[in-house]
């Protein structure tokens, strides 16, 4: 569906079922270079067994209007926009990467907004080198077959397939060939810059899952330890022989945890 917010046209995935306010909602946030897609198999499972599920393109990315949000907090207030925009009350928010950085920001920044927290692929600081930054401005091409490369454990799916027609090693690096240019280096730039990670951690009202990659190689669970123990009664689901895509590469295992993670918001209904 397509709604309007700060007065741009956003484009938002609901799973294949028109979005319920009524049901408990969970909004899922995307990683840098990315849209709503990598979500494509969690979501559509939720929306289909009890919740109404909002996905968004974030500005600037897939089919919403840009520019891209400049930084992380921006990112979060445009995410409360679009949660109030679609009449979602207390969303989980679930995030991934870059995402998770803005659902951290969102519900340390406004805890009464946000019902429960999942994030994946997520640490802080989200350092970024220079040299890969620079790429990311000068040589786009070369930094998204770098991340690509990175993104995946190296021990399935690398360059093969888990069935006939289908690779997500290929498609992620198309899904991140089609964001409009200056897009990677404007995310990347973001999490580097992003500073208030602990601080926002620390003030999460709601229940967290932390759900990391064992083979992650672009934010290893080793750089995570701070956000974690930073973050009040925060879980931990390790999801092993996955990189930092992890929902490509063990969909079916991110989906376990996340469904066993949101149950209790259906009880409420």
């Amino acid at each position: 569906m397509r709604v309007e917010v700060q007065g741009r046209s956003a484009c938002v995935y609901t799973g294949g079922r028109a979005f319920d306010p009524a049901l408990p909602t969970v909004l899922m946030i995307h990683g840098a270079q990315q849209d709503h897609s990598i979500w494509g198999l969690q979501s559509r499972y939720l929306a289909h067994h009890g919740y109404g599920v909002l996905v968004p393109d974030l500005p600037g990315h897939g089919r919403s209007e840009g520019p891209p949000c400049p930084s992380v907090e921006a990112m979060a207030q445009w995410v409360i926009a679009l949660a109030s925009a679609c009449g979602a009350t207390r969303p989980a928010l679930v995030g991934h990467s870059l995402g998770a950085l803005v659902g951290i920001e969102v519900a340390g920044r406004a805890p009464e907004l946000v019902s429960r927290l999942a994030v994946t692929g997520a640490n802080f600081p989200m350092t970024v080198s220079d040299a890969l930054l620079s790429a990311t401005r000068d040589d786009e091409p070369r930094a998204i077959e770098m991340i690509n490369q990175w993104s995946f454990s190296g021990i399935t799916h690398r360059p093969g397939s888990p069935g006939p027609g289908f690779s997500p090693f290929v498609a992620n690096m198309r899904l991140m060939q089609r964001q409009p240019a200056g897009t990677l280096f404007n995310d990347f730039n973001a999490c580097k810059a992003y500073a208030t990670g602990l601080e926002r951690a620390a003030a999460i009202a709601c229940p967290v899952l932390h759900v990391q990659a064992a083979r992650d190689v672009m934010t290893p669970p080793s750089t995570a330890r701070a956000l974690v123990a930073a973050t009040p009664g925060a879980q931990v689901a390790t999801i092993e022989g996955a990189g930092h895509n992890v929902m490509a590469e063990r969909p079916d295992a991110v989906l376990r945890a996340l469904a066993a993670f949101l149950s209790p918001l259906k009880s409420k209904t």
